[in-house]
């Protein structure tokens, strides 16, 4: 038996067994109506509820979803409906002009916020939908930048799903405030264990970022849905009033962390075995031989057409000198590319690194590129942008199954370098097949996970009882600033009160001494 054919049955077999677990759960009571809210949001963001709303169709629900990027659904069970909105396109803009500079992209997506906020509910569409809100048994939203779909669940029971992960911001709206001792913001990671300056700078940035995102970033969409409908609370009410949290995160990948029975990590839900490749490509890596090839993606939203020339330059001709054969996805056209370098626009990425003739992914290090790599045992080489990709890029080098670079520092002897030691030094396969190992071994797929939780919240009618009496704390009485000032109140009376009976007891023992002299 061929390698090529060895590998091919083994993906039929695990796509055979992945849809017996698919299987394990009972069926629901009844059929649901669900309702999924994603009106703000990237193509790599939609790809992770995707498999969410298909796991609820094939359980016999019926999923009504609103986006924000045309799209087709071969399931009869969901309907999609796509607002037309062109204001939030991340997509059209360069990540790398933006990617070091904070206030520039703040002020971008503050823009797009309130744009979409001003127009939303003025869309046919969505205000049908949003007419039609108390039909559906549950709402399931975006957790960030998608505040201007909360007038649909307001009163409502719904669900959010964390695309990024675990997000102390949002986990602290649950109730589950993360030590900033050990937790890094998704966006500004530091290496672990955090030393005492790192503790000090995350301390201050989780207080900073949370209290940006919720009196700044989101006053003009607090501001604009207030004036289209005048009982409308704040936006940190509703938030607070989730019933439950679908988080796309695996410990296995990250910081083992306390979550609440709210939390439910469903990381790597998307993944599957690979499957077989069309014909030219099959042929075109199994060519490769012994040396193998590598595989360059930036992801969905950072296409090649947003690549600075320097950087492509760089890359190009570090390509040309390696021994593998190089496969690059990209939507934009490339000039002057070697001979063992294959642009495509579009390859179905799982199957590509399901292959075992792929020695390396080069890659921007975003959450569902990582998890695939994971799960699929594939090394590599991390070029994070912007976002949360620095944070992955960092967990993949220290879960020891890659190696990260700055787009600063990068070199074509550097990129060589960093190249052959991944693919010369069996260590990091170990390591990513070692990650891939724990990362599998669940007694519940992390899609009988998504759906049983789901239902659940709406059998129990919101599931009041997964809720933290902590969601309902001020900062002042979650900290227990109160009792702490109380309890000083108390030492200083009594402090007070001491010393006064000590002058007291003082002052009479001095007046019988004095009166024993006299005597």
């Amino acid at each position: 038996m061929t390698p090529v054919t060895l590998w091919v049955w083994a993906a039929c077999a695990g796509t055979v067994l992945l849809g017996a677990a698919v299987a394990d759960l009972p069926p629901p009571e009844r059929h649901y109506d669900i309702l999924i809210l994603l009106p703000m949001s990237s193509t790599s963001h939609r790809n992770i509820f995707m498999p969410v709303a298909e796991a609820l169709a094939e359980r016999g629900h019926k999923v009504v979803m609103l986006i924000n990027h045309p799209l087709e659904s071969r399931n009869p069970n969901i309907t999609l409906v796509f607002h037309g909105l062109d204001d939030f396109r991340p997509e059209n803009i360069s990540m790398f002009r933006i990617r070091k500079d904070v206030q520039e992209a703040s002020r971008i997506y503050y823009e797009m916020f309130e744009a979409v906020s001003r127009k939303f509910y003025k869309v046919p569409k969505v205000k049908r939908l949003y007419e039609r809100r108390k039909e559906f048994d549950l709402i399931i939203v975006f957790h960030m930048m998608n505040e201007i779909a909360y007038p649909f669940v307001h009163g409502r029971p719904y669900i959010t799903i964390t695309t990024v992960g675990v997000d102390a911001t949002q986990s602290a709206a649950l109730g589950n405030v993360l030590n900033p001792a050990y937790v890094s913001n998704f966006v500004f990671p530091f290496p672990q264990p955090l030393s005492f300056y790192h503790r000090f700078l995350n301390l201050l940035l989780q207080i900073g970022i949370a209290c940006y995102w919720k009196s700044m970033a989101m006053s003009g969409v607090q501001k604009e849905l207030s004036s289209q409908f005048p009982d409308f609370p704040s936006l940190v009410e509703i938030e607070r009033n989730q019933s439950l949290t679908l988080m796309n995160s695996h410990f296995s990948l990250d910081t083992p962390l306390p979550l609440l029975p709210s939390q439910v990590e469903i990381g790597g839900m998307h993944c599957r075995p690979g499957n077989p490749l069309p014909q030219d490509l099959e042929s075109w890596i199994s060519g490769a031989g012994a040396a193998g090839v590598v595989y360059f993606s930036l992801g969905s939203t950072n296409q090649g057409v947003t690549l600075p020339a320097h950087y492509r330059d760089i890359l190009l001709e570090a390509f040309r000198r390696i021994d593998q054969r190089v496969l690059w996805k990209t939507v934009g056209e490339v000039d002057g590319v070697p001979e063992n370098v294959l642009v495509r626009k579009w390859v179905p990425q799982q199957d590509v690194l399901a292959h075992p003739n792929v020695k390396v992914f080069i890659s921007h290090a975003g959450l569902l590129s990582t998890q695939e790599a994971a799960y699929h045992a594939t090394p590599v080489l991390a070029l994070p942008i912007m976002a949360d990709q620095p944070r992955n890029a960092a967990n993949i080098k220290g879960a020891g199954f890659g190696l990260a670079l700055e787009w600063e520092e990068i070199t074509v002897d550097l990129v060589l370098e960093t190249l052959r030691d991944l693919i010369d030094n069996p260590r990091y396969k170990a390591s990513a097949e070692e990650i891939s190992g724990a990362m599998r071994d669940q007694p519940v797929s992390p899609k009988d996970r998504a759906v049983f939780w789901t239902e659940y919240v709406i059998r129990h009618q919101g599931a009041r009882k997964l809720r933290c009496p902590a969601a309902d704390l001020s900062w002042v009485e979650f900290l227990m600033l109160d009792v702490l000032a109380a309890l000083l109140l108390a030492v200083c009376v009594s402090f007070v009160l001491l010393k006064r009976l000590g002058r007291a007891v003082c002052r009479a023992v001095c007046r019988d001494e004095s009166k024993e002299k006299r005597d």
